[in-house]
């Protein structure tokens, strides 16, 4: 059928992206025992710890009326632990550890205080756990992090390690002697400059840093041979480094790869070890995961053949390797890999729609230059459906996306996201503009002190690039983004005349509210990003989309969480109101309940349709499937 691109329906609906879908997360193993977090929008984002039983099948753990999520550092993580078959996990509501013996209700074990935990271990040599806990004792105050030892008979909690404004990663060597841990202070964020500490059990004051300073490390994890194994990006990437007690530190083993991701959460495994003496790791190269084996005694490197581009959260017991994986064509799942056959078994699935592969956007690698003779990279999606064909002489609107963090990267993954809008007609751009993960410390460091520059210059010369290449359509051209990715969208859209239309989904408009009005774990994050604050605050006014609306001449819907701690509402909100008085059209989509970020399955369609039916009616889209309830001020 011919068409106009932007006008094709399709069956990747919000409906089907939301059908039945969970997201898949932190694989735990406990023995032999699978373990996985499965987040549910069905549920309003509960997290649930699942089982897999000896059927294969799965059955909560969890029980309703608890949500094993912390919010530590905001975003959270590292919230379950489980010994032998006994589960401690942090429960959302009351951020209260609670333990958990199987088949039982959870019971409380810490007091009711004003703290979170993270990051926990068992010590049972002294029958305790220790965890990353922040105190929120003194409203008057910042929040305090620290290390801290939890009594499992009493639930009592006191200060472990302190002094640094920042921990995770504790960790206890085999014979329970050593205890490890990260640390680091402001303004550094962990991807900046972390220091790996090490010291006896029994006396942690007497840590010895073993390295960081000037890089970042990740990941510490004590081998089963007592050898302390870690990542740094002190040679440009994140590679592998072995601390032997007694004989100190040395590579592993050195290419041009990213080993590892910023700790934005808790309970990130990028890596394990087989019971031969191996790591079994996943690392990225130009954008892509891959799942690869190092051996311990030889440095031996060799890539492990999987059909995933895509791999976090791996997990290994003997010579068996879990990990989520995903890619372009298979949905997110849960996978099990036999190291002796290479055989492959999908544990679980996060969704189970199928859609013919004749509607699904294969990406494509590109590079393109940009400002200053650099080079940035994207993935691009083309329009495909096969029920349709636009008329000649005819090009596709262009969707360009900007991802958070800033200090993130995009995956190439199986994302009905990103195909809703390429069966649609849309071309869709998933920029890892300079400042993203996977492309070394360098490529990272572009965004130090230029936040609102180059990350805007990407995302424009991107779009250009595709136009110069007769790809896209110039008139119908818009930017999305969501948290730091909305501000980007906003600055872009500012500053810029290239971009037709935008949607910023809980987007920073303000850079001097966000310095001054966030939680502690980014509260000197754009130090290193704009500059000190309020030294100098000419930067931040200079580059906040607020302070310049008069330059702002397109269109944009907004999406926010009212509960949204992170970027809070009023930033959205002081940015439609100068673009309604402006006479721009506009829209504002507010979700009462909702954080940093939609969890609950009737928003995230609402704003997947909204954003949809926002562009077509400023496209002039004719024949819209959707026709979401949203006003549009302004048209």
């Amino acid at each position: 059928m011919i068409k106009p691109f932007g006008s094709w329906k399709s069956p990747i609906t919000a409906d089907a992206i939301l059908a039945d879908s969970i997201l898949l997360g932190e694989v735990l193993l406990d023995g032999n025992d699978l373990y996985w977090i499965e987040g549910r929008p069905q549920e309003k984002g509960r997290n649930v710890l699942v089982e897999q039983v000896v059927t294969g099948e799965s059955q909560d753990i969890t029980p309703p009326g608890y949500n094993t999520r912390t919010r530590v550092h905001e975003y959270g993580g590292g919230s379950v632990l489980i010994v032998e078959g006994v589960v401690y996990f942090s429960n959302y509501a009351d951020q209260r550890i609670y333990k958990q013996i199987k088949g039982e209700n959870p019971q409380p074990l810490t007091p009711k205080l004003p703290l979170r935990y993270a990051d926990f271990i068992l010590d049972s040599t002294n029958n305790r756990l220790i965890a990353v806990v922040e105190d929120h004792s003194n409203p008057t105050e910042e929040v305090k992090n620290y290390l801290a030892e939890i009594n499992l008979d009493t639930g009592e909690v006191y200060p472990l390690v302190k002094g640094y404004d920042f921990y995770s990663s504790p960790g206890i060597n085999p014979d329970g002697t050593l205890l490890a841990w990260l640390a680091w202070n402001h303004p550094n964020m962990p991807w900046d400059e972390t220091e790996l500490f090490v010291a006896p059990l029994e006396c942690p004051s007497q840590a010895v840093c073993l390295a960081g300073g000037g890089s970042s490390i990740c990941e510490p994890r004590w081998s089963p041979d007592g050898n302390l194994y870690f990542t740094s990006d002190r040679t440009d990437w994140w590679n592998f480094y072995c601390y032997t007690p007694g004989k100190g530190v040395k590579p592993l083993y050195l290419m041009e790869a990213e080993f590892a991701y910023p700790h934005w959460v808790f309970g990130l495994s990028n890596y394990g070890f087989t019971s031969d003496g191996c790591i079994i790791c996943t690392y990225t190269q130009n954008g892509r995961w891959f799942l690869g084996s190092i051996d311990l005694d030889t440095g031996y490197f060799q890539t492990i053949d999987t059909p995933y581009t895509n791999i976090s959260s791996v997990q290994v017991k003997d010579r068996t390797v879990f990990f989520i994986g995903s890619s372009p064509t298979s949905p997110t799942a849960i996978i099990k890999l036999d190291l002796d056959t290479y055989k492959y078994e999908i544990v679980k699935l996060s969704s189970q729609i199928k859609i013919d592969s004749d509607y699904l956007s294969i990406p494509e690698a590109i590079s393109f230059p940009t400002e200053n003779g650099e080079t940035a990279y994207a993935w691009l999606y083309l329009p495909q459906n096969k029920d349709y064909q636009a008329p000649t002489d005819t090009l596709p609107p262009l969707l360009v996306k900007s991802h958070g963090g800033p200090t993130a990267a995009v995956s190439v993954s199986f994302n009905l996201r990103i195909q809703y809008w390429t069966s649609r007609g849309f071309a869709y751009l998933d920029v890892n503009y300079g400042g993203s993960t996977g492309y070394g410390r360098q490529y990272r460091q572009r965004l130090q002190g230029k936040w609102g520059i180059v990350d805007v210059d990407d995302c424009m010369n991107a779009a250009q690039y595709l136009v110069k290449q007769g790809k896209v359509d110039p008139e119908k051209l818009a930017i999305s983004g969501g948290s730091a990715g909305g501000y980007t969208t906003l600055a872009a859209l500012t500053f810029g005349n290239l971009f037709k239309a935008g949607a910023s989904h809980y987007g920073v408009s303000d850079l001097e509210a966000l310095a001054r009005d966030t939680h502690k774990f980014e509260a000197r994050y754009l130090d290193g990003l704009v500059g000190k604050y309020p030294e100098e605050k000419e930067k931040y006014l200079e580059r906040s989309p607020i302070n310049f609306t008069e330059r702002l001449s397109c269109p944009v819907i907004f999406f926010q969480g009212l509960e949204d701690k992170v970027v809070p509402p009023n930033q959205a909100e002081m940015m439609v109101e100068a673009l309604k008085n402006k006479g721009l059209p506009v829209a504002y989509v507010a979700f009462a309940g909702e954080q940093h970020g939609f969890r609950s399955a009737e928003n995230i369609k609402c704003a997947i349709e909204g954003e949809f039916y926002f562009y077509g009616r400023i496209f002039g889209f004719t024949d819209l499937e959707i026709r979401e309830n949203i006003e549009i001020m302004n048209l």
